[in-house]
């Protein structure tokens, strides 16, 4: 393929290329190599070069009934057939290829792929009323889990002149980022929740009428141990039974419980450790749900003591019914 085409590569043809593979969005190797203009042996062969960088979770080898699973479901891709089993790469794979392939091709073609899986990411949180179920969940919780991983991965590359250029990209206006202001800083709504929930020891409460799949998948991360209250009246219904079910099967060491606001509360609020000696309360301007979708802030409360008697009087409600 000439770089000319490469260059023509249009985003449904990148979308035609990816794949579910154990619960994960992959791309498949002979795929990758004719984006970037590669034979398949030869990108293999960039990839060994420095193995240590593919983790299981970046790159992993099909099995036969997997790759035969994917042949069954109107397999178009470019594989032309070898008897080894091709490698999938995961998002976070994908971003550490940035890091070994190198020219101005290679930047290119990184970039239409960065932006391709943002619109997925984006695209499986906005329809998950739409594609519930258990896949969705693992898909849904895989995407959000990849942020902080990438994130490192974005250090490690900051080095390299070209693929700062890559990095220039995300400063793009027209490229739609989730982020958000966390105590007047500009930070990556997914990694401003996951540091705010890592504070807890013993409780979390959330207050927020506004909750669906992407509230849980926050909190997946939430250490042992710790019970979580989300008050919520579910308006709008984005939250159903079978997705919270799914969860709690899916992550059993998170305790959520869901309980009412009764029609109360409009802010958001959270609040870790209540009434604990560090006890931390938190004000959002939005909800977890739409983090970073629109400009929005979390600042931590100074006068905590304003506060008390709101969560003593919310665990007085009955529980949410989904």
């Amino acid at each position: 393929m000439k770089t000319e085409e490469l260059a023509l590569i249009t985003e449904n043809d990148l979308w035609s290329k990816i794949y579910i593979v154990r619960g994960v969005q992959v791309m498949l190797d002979f795929d990758l190599a004719a984006i970037y203009g590669y034979e398949t042996r030869y990108f293999n062969r960039q990839v060994s070069n420095n193995l240590n960088r593919f983790d299981e979770d970046f790159r992993f080898q099909l099995t036969r009934e997997e790759f035969a699973n994917l042949m069954c479901k109107n397999f178009t891709s470019s594989w032309g057939g070898t008897r080894k089993l091709p490698y999938a790469f995961t998002e976070k794979g994908i971003y550490m290829l940035m890091t070994v392939l190198n020219g101005d091709l290679a930047v290119s073609q990184s970039k239409k792929l960065i932006r391709l899986f943002k619109k997925m990411k984006n695209f499986i949180i906005q329809n998950q009323n739409v594609l519930s179920g258990a896949e969705l969940l693992k898909l849904s919780i895989q995407t959000l889990s990849n942020t902080e991983d990438i994130k490192q991965i974005k250090q490690q590359m900051v080095t390299h002149d070209e693929l700062s250029v890559v990095m220039k990209d995300f400063t793009d206006p027209s490229i739609k980022k989730d982020y958000l202001f966390y105590n007047g800083q500009t930070v990556e709504a997914d990694i401003a929740y996951a540091e705010i929930y890592s504070l807890a020891k013993k409780t979390i409460h959330i207050v927020d009428n506004y909750i669906n799949l992407k509230t849980l998948a926050l909190l997946k991360s939430v250490k042992k141990n710790v019970k979580v209250t989300i008050f919520s009246d579910n308006t709008g219904r984005y939250l159903h039974q079978t997705e919270y079910d799914d969860f709690m099967k899916e992550y059993p060491n998170v305790n959520i419980i869901l309980k009412t606001t009764e029609g109360i509360y409009h802010d958001r609020y959270i609040f870790i450790d209540h009434k604990m000696p560090k006890e931390v309360i938190f004000h959002c301007g939005g909800s977890s749900k739409d983090g970073g979708k629109r400009i929005t802030s979390i600042s931590q409360v100074e006068d905590a003591v304003l506060y008390q008697n709101v969560v003593s009087s919310l665990e007085r409600n009955p529980a949410l019914q989904l």
